[in-house]
């Protein structure tokens, strides 16, 4: 066993040595970082800890291994979910050692070697006497009176706890694994808005507006929802959790895989939180519920666009992206996929066009990778074209909706069955497997018949 593991093993056993709820100037505690890198090594050194029923909040200091690095970081803890990270915007990686150090003159710091400081709250000189975990989960640096001078409500993560308070313009943020986009709950003057961000572009994907265009100054988690107040203050409208729901809510998450937003309650029969309220219910609506170039079939199923390239004969297979380079008159074309949508939502760039203006304005756009036309019924009127810089949030969608979602390609590009209907192409499983049911139905039938008439035959031998 390594001396890190070791280490490690001593500081998880001991916790209970840890379990006050301050620190004072002057405090310090290091871990030492292994020198080979392992992507299951995590150490962890609980070093306070709110006095009440479990499930109850934690800080720690923590060394984690991340993209061929190890991340120093202080984290608050609500029982097992990690509620605050001080490395949630940028990571510090170090080597050798990870320091927490609560200096004399008031400013708490996270070292490497050579004094290296990675992160800190620049307090010093404001009079801090200490490092406090409160009951609501905030952990604050206060002088001789009390007196806040920083705390962790004013630098939220992609959790927000029960009593606190984000104000209009504030937001949360998650960043998925291996992708350069990111979710945020951001909190408007008129609505509540879930984003999917990729380089400047914005794209919606769930919002709730109060009634009445009332106009939001801050929001708050109460015990029974997300409490929306203006600024008299006077709540306005609010996100109720589930009826069913019997223990407060702890805290309000918006998750780093699904960019799903959910309120959630502790349940102490499982020992785990529970979703009392989430914004997306289906996985088709959630932005990235599929790799990009893959559409979210009716069946919440993903299937993937199979391009061919004109040269080689390979192109997209849910991995290969086609919008770059595309800058040259003549180079590129729009591939276009009926009854096919996207849960993405931006403002639409042109209204009252055509459907081939539309595939136009993206062929002619160098950072457009796809483009949605949207008409009524009629096709008359209600014409819209918004345009993507990502293929991504793609699903399929009934016939008659008015929807048709167009693929920025190499000129010549095709669907490698030759096919441009999505029912006839996107859904081969579902087809095969359909084929099967029907096989497996006449072939029973068949069975049946055959049986019946061998009956009937031997019935038909023995009066003879």
């Amino acid at each position: 066993m390594k001396v890190y593991q070791l280490i490690f093993l001593v500081l998880l056993f001991n916790r209970q040595a840890y379990c006050k709820t301050d620190i004072h100037i002057g405090y310090s505690l290091t871990l030492e970082v292994p020198s080979d890198y392992s992507v299951g090594l995590l150490g962890r050194a609980f070093l306070m800890e709110t006095n009440q029923m479990v499930p109850n909040f934690r800080v720690a200091l923590s060394v984690e291994p991340v993209k061929g690095n190890y991340s120093c970081s202080l984290e608050v803890f609500l029982g097992d979910v990690k509620v605050w990270n001080s490395g949630h915007y940028s990571h510090f990686y170090t080597s050798d050692k990870c320091l927490l150090e609560l200096t004399k003159d008031g400013d708490l710091q996270l070292k490497g070697p050579k004094d290296q400081i990675g992160w800190r709250t620049g307090t010093s000189g404001q009079g801090v006497e200490r490092l406090e975990i409160m009951k609501t989960g905030n952990l604050v640096l206060v002088d001789g009176l009390n007196r806040i001078k920083w705390q962790s409500f004013n630098f939220p993560t992609n959790v927000m706890l029960w009593g606190q308070r984000l104000n209009v313009a504030t937001r949360l943020t998650s960043f998925p694994n291996n992708s350069s986009a990111f979710y945020s709950f951001e909190i408007q003057h008129n609505k509540i808005v879930l984003y999917l961000s990729s380089g400047k572009r914005n794209y919606s994907y769930w919002e709730f507006k109060p009634t009445k265009n009332r106009n939001i100054t801050f929001i708050e988690l109460g015990s029974k929802g997300l409490e929306i107040f203006n600024d008299r203050p006077k709540k306005i409208a609010q996100i109720p959790s589930s009826g069913m729901q019997f223990q407060p809510l702890r805290f309000l998450a918006l998750g780093n895989k699904t960019g799903n937003m959910g309120l959630y309650f502790y349940s102490p029969n499982k020992g785990i939180f529970e979703a009392a309220f989430q914004a997306l219910n289906t996985t088709c609506d959630l932005p990235l519920a599929c790799r990009p170039y893959g559409i979210c079939t009716l069946s919440n199923a993903c299937s993937c666009i199979r391009l061919l390239m004109p040269k080689n004969g390979v192109g997209s297979d849910c991995s290969g992206e086609f919008s770059e380079g595309f800058c040259r008159r003549g180079q590129a074309e729009m591939l276009e996929l009926k009854d096919v949508s996207s849960v993405l939502r931006t403002a639409p760039q042109r209204v009252n066009v055509s459907k081939e203006e539309c595939a136009n304005f993206c062929v002619q756009d160098c950072k457009c990778a796809a483009a949605l036309y949207s008409t009524d019924k009629d096709g008359t009127s209600s014409r819209e074209c918004f345009l993507y810089g990502l293929v991504m949030g793609v699903k399929q969608v009934e016939r008659g909706t008015g929807f048709t979602y167009m693929v920025k390609v190499p000129k010549g590009t095709h669907v490698s069955h030759g096919k441009s209907n999505v029912k006839k192409w996107v859904l081969v499983m579902v087809g095969v497997i359909d084929g099967l049911i029907i096989l497996l139905v006449f072939g029973g039938l068949g069975y049946y018949l055959i049986q019946r008439r061998r009956k009937t035959t031997l019935a038909s031998d023995n009066n003879t």
